[in-house]
């Protein structure tokens, strides 16, 4: 086969032109740090890619889930830890009116205090975080008082809870975990605010009265000590359910670099020995296109 001078030229063209594709491509790799810059590169590895990245995506919804529960959490076992201060203050009141030292008088002076510490309970039960009212079950819109009264419907003693009032709020955080948030705190409160009314409501108390009251008192602490026991289970939960989305994704990131990511020696050092396969081709180039038959003649 004869070999022309056109067909030097365009072996030459397109051999410098390839090596301009495979520089170009390397100085992309370099530029973004990823082995793979659209789906025709490699589309097994784009595939996988994108399974890694959705994975990722997922852990860190779950993550921000996490600190949504933590910080329901939080708060309602601060709220039942000032519920708790306030009933031991309560306690106190209480011991003393029912101790002999004190005048009928006295007695019913310590109502005035009493009623105060009614009111921080509603206070608390009505507590609020991010403008939701943690108490109130699925009805985080209404508080559990409305103008200083419980919200229940019906008549005594069949009096119920407005709907939705118990009910759990659960928050996925993990395929097919949910972990509840909420404590069902109206028939505790309820409760509370019962004794309370038992006391101030009542003309002339007694030491026997306040005997009484003694006992309900330690029933409501303990359920409260109740309460949050069961919050700091659910907090341990939380904990164990943290270092193990954060084990996943560190895998998963991990394998989603070893699958996009390059190594920058390597694609540097491909560089310059593309680089050198260059400079070459341009050097036997120009002495393969320079001769012509006027060069010749000459």
């Amino acid at each position: 086969m004869r070999v022309t001078q056109s067909m030097l030229s365009n072996n030459m063209l397109r051999n410098l032109s390839a090596s301009y594709n495979k520089m170009g491509k390397l100085q992309e790799q370099i530029a973004s740090g990823k082995k793979l810059s659209r789906p025709s590169d490699d589309p097994g590895a784009v595939m996988k890619g994108m399974a890694y990245r959705m994975q990722v995506d997922k852990i860190n919804q779950y993550q921000r889930n996490l600190g949504e529960v933590n910080n329901w959490l939080d708060n309602t076992d601060e709220a039942l830890n000032q519920v708790g201060q306030v009933l031991h203050r309560t306690n106190e009141l209480v011991t003393q009116g029912a101790s002999d030292s004190i005048s009928d008088g006295d007695r019913e002076n310590l109502k005035v205090e009493l009623k105060q510490l009614q009111n921080r309970i509603k206070d608390l039960a009505n507590t609020k975080v991010a403008g939701k009212y943690i108490f109130s079950g699925t009805n985080t819109g209404e508080p559990l008082f409305k103008d200083g009264e419980l919200q229940e419907i019906g008549t005594n003693p069949n009096k119920t809870p407005l709907p939705g009032f118990e009910e759990k709020i659960e928050i996925k955080v993990f395929d097919g975990v949910k972990i509840e948030v909420n404590t069902q705190g109206f028939k505790m409160f309820q409760e509370i605010d019962k004794m309370f009314e038992g006391l101030i409501e009542k003309d002339n108390l007694t030491q026997e009265d306040y005997n009484q009251a003694i006992g309900a008192i330690g029933e409501k602490l303990d359920n409260v000590v109740s309460q949050r026991a069961d919050i700091g289970g659910r907090q341990n939960r939380v904990e164990m359910m943290d270092a193990r989305l954060s084990a996943l994704e560190l895998s998963s990131t991990k394998r989603m670099s070893e699958n996009e990511d390059i190594e920058f020696e390597k694609v540097i050092t491909e560089m310059f020995a593309e680089e050198a396969i260059h400079r070459a081709s341009l050097s036997v180039g120009a002495r393969i296109i320079q001769p012509s038959l006027v060069d010749f003649l000459r």
